[in-house]
């Protein structure tokens, strides 16, 4: 069963400022590929929600071609969902969604249960609270904070920290391009780096030494 667990407060993908949000779905994402390949979902009407573009969720769906089948995801800051809901359509065994926002929650489980998707879980959590607990380890990790509020590299020091990170996770980050490159921890290699208008977008690999 499609689960929402209702908890403190993680913050909807953000960006510029936009019109005053309400209670209403505004917009929609589009799924690419995969068994829900064309199905459009709603999005929250909410202040600054910035979901992917698709272009930069094409390109990054083909870095993670090889990976997605079977793979435990976890897409953070979760907003429209646009990268969670992609990896389920293409075959992940099971992606949870934080948000901080309970209208977008709501509308992020609405989503999961129009798909029949009960591989998915909606946190309506703080990010970075979430994170301080002891982590159960995931192989991708999707990381699209909001704009200009300082929260990647206590993001990723958290992320390693309390064990959330599987020995060869992915982890993908998206980021205004004019922001300064995050504190990374030392085991993370990038694997691949791209720019597309005013976004930065990277995929790095957590490599343990033995």
């Amino acid at each position: 069963m499609v689960r929402l667990k209702i908890s403190m407060a993680s913050r909807s993908k953000r960006g510029h400022p936009q019109q005053k949000s309400s209670q209403r779905p505004a917009g929609q994402i589009r799924i690419i590929a995969g068994r829900w390949r064309g199905r459009k979902l709603p999005v929250a009407n909410s202040e600054g929600l910035r979901p992917t573009t698709d272009r930069v969720k094409e390109t990054l769906f083909n870095w993670l071609a090889p990976h997605i089948v079977d793979s435990r995801c976890l897409d953070l800051f979760a907003g429209s969902g646009s990268l969670g809901f992609e990896a389920l359509s293409r075959g992940a065994d099971e992606t949870v969604f934080l948000e901080k926002e309970a209208k977008i929650a709501n509308i992020l489980q609405q989503n999961l249960q129009q798909l029949s998707a009960d591989n998915g879980k909606v946190e309506q959590t703080d990010s970075l609270q979430y994170l301080k607990n002891p982590g159960q380890p995931f192989g991708i990790v999707f990381i699209d904070p909001p704009f200009r509020k300082d929260l990647l590299s206590e993001c990723c020091e958290l992320l390693e920290q309390n064990h959330w990170l599987a020995e060869g996770a992915l982890i993908y980050i998206e980021r205004e391009q004019e922001l300064c490159a995050p504190r990374l921890p030392q085991s993370w290699e990038l694997l691949k780096d791209k720019t597309a208008g005013q976004v930065s977008y990277q995929l790095y690999q957590r490599r343990v030494n033995s």
